[in-house]
């Protein structure tokens, strides 16, 4: 089900709120256990054949997480690996078993059959969500938790589908609180703003943008791509991408907030990077807390040596990128990022006196991105190298005479440039910072924004438009991944 549509504005979320009030109000039903019912009820509808897959690996984690907890070392160590390898091959088999299996028969010369399956929707999300719960719970021994409480941890709905990758230090306490809760009206009218905000961002930017950027990957060849269409293609795919997963992660967290749990942010305008270190520190920030905490500092880290420290940035992108996808291209999307944070990185170490100015380095960076970018967006290698070289002013084809569509599009890019670039972050400006904010001063900017005629306008024309266009929403990006 996507949150920008009207079954979902105007039916399961209503219903949903009046399923909380009316089960928490009777005293018969517990908040948690409302919010775990309607969350099941969100994945199952649409859902149906891979319900078994959710719930089988929640309730596998939930019992090794308790036997980690209460066993020797030797016993929890064992039984932590025996989870991860649980959860891997899960993933595996949904998501890889078809690539992997092409790339078998292409080196042993073998024809054997590997059906491509249909991705469990949320399977690399809350695959890794629970990875990080049971390496904690041997770390720690301090994730003692409710079916239930855990069970919700996993499958919250408002990040279930597309992340944030949520730690369960940063939830299950909230979860555990939800029973003495009270409904705070500040907090509700804070949600409700940041979902408006991430439905504008889907329905009236990113949308667009993937009209532009859709038709110029889909029929990329040497023949027909001249540099200009490469370079609107590129940066038409690089404004979707971000505003459609900063729009979703924007959107789950107004709706973690309506529902009383506080989500962490998972954008901090990465397109404002000032270099490719700071970039991933901004972009898709759950993940590469993911990636650091779990996969980098495990391989080792910087503790031995700066060789070994490069070895270990390169394998940690390079698993990134096939984690959001089963293919060659994301592969070479996360080689690029790994070279460019061995690049940044060594020039820190070997030229620590070296400053770009900020606004060169923000470019160097944006432009680094989108190249790497057009790996992961085209679904043939051949596209991608035949945009890539365009871009460079290796196109085959002749410039073509200046149209009003091309112009249209130029103008559509600038409004983006303008976006990412001009406008605050909507999140930074009120003070939200994810779990750990201050919601007293939030609720104080909030009102104080609200009182701003200019503000009200805003708002209420990002709703109108939104509501315009509502009707014909596409897929999360990331529902894919």
């Amino acid at each position: 089900m996507l949150f920008p549509s009207v079954e979902f504005i105007f039916v399961f979320l209503p219903l949903t709120l009046l399923f909380i009030w009316l089960g928490t109000k009777s005293g018969k039903v517990s908040l948690v256990n409302c919010l775990l019912f309607t969350s099941l009820i969100f994945y199952v509808l649409p859902n149906l054949e891979h319900a078994y897959i959710i719930v089988g690996s929640i309730l596998v984690n939930y019992f090794l997480s308790s036997k980690i907890q209460s066993g020797s070392d030797t016993t929890s160590f064992r039984l932590m690996w025996l989870g991860i390898i649980f959860n891997l091959a899960i993933i595996t088999y949904f998501k890889y078993m078809y690539f992997f299996g092409g790339i078998y028969n292409g080196l042993t010369g073998n024809d054997i059959s590997f059906d491509k399956l249909v991705l469990p929707v949320g399977i690399s999300f809350y695959t890794f969500q629970q990875i990080a719960y049971l390496v904690d719970s041997y770390k720690y021994r301090d994730a003692q938790y409710k079916l239930n409480e855990y069970s919700l941890f996993v499958c919250f709905f408002p990040q279930l589908i597309a992340g944030p990758i949520v730690h369960h230090k940063e939830i299950m306490p909230q979860i555990s609180n939800l029973l003495n809760r009270k409904i705070d009206p500040h907090l509700i009218s804070i949600g409700v703003i940041f979902f408006i905000i991430g439905l504008f961002k889907k329905i009236l930017l990113a949308d667009n943008f993937a009209l532009i950027a859709n038709p110029i990957f889909t029929a990329a060849e040497p023949e027909s791509i001249d540099t200009l269409t490469a370079w609107i293609g590129a940066l038409a795919y690089t404004f979707q991408l971000y505003f459609d997963f900063s729009a979703y992660s924007e959107m789950a967290i107004g709706l973690g907030l309506i529902l009383g749990i506080k989500l962490p942010v998972n954008f901090n305008s990465p397109y404002k990077a000032a270099n490719i270190i700071d970039f991933w520190r901004r972009w898709h920030m759950t993940l590469s807390r993911f990636l650091r905490d779990y996969l980098y500092i495990a391989l080792g880290g910087n503790r031995k040596g700066e060789s070994r420290r490069y070895i270990n940035l390169m394998l940690t992108m390079l698993i990134g990128g096939l984690w959001h996808g089963a293919g060659w291209g994301f592969i070479i999307w996360g080689g690029l990022h790994g070279f460019y944070l061995l690049v940044n990185h060594a020039m820190q170490h070997y030229l620590p006196g070296v400053r770009l100015h900020r606004m060169v380095g923000v470019i160097l960076t944006f432009l680094a991105v989108v190249f790497a970018w057009v790996y992961f967006r085209a679904e043939e290698l051949s596209t991608a190298n035949t945009i890539v070289l365009s871009m460079l002013g290796q196109s085959s084809a002749l410039m073509q005479s200046f149209e009003l569509n091309q112009l249209l599009h130029i103008t559509f890019l600038l409004i983006g440039f303008f976006c990412i670039w001009a406008l605050p972050n909507f999140g930074k400006w009120i003070g939200y910072t994810g779990v750990e904010c201050n919601l007293e001063t939030i609720k104080f900017n909030t009102d104080q924004l609200l009182k701003s005629p200019l503000m009200v306008v805003v708002v209420s024309l990002m709703v109108a438009l939104s509501m315009a266009f509502l009707p014909e929403p596409s897929v999360f990006i990331y529902f894919n991944f």
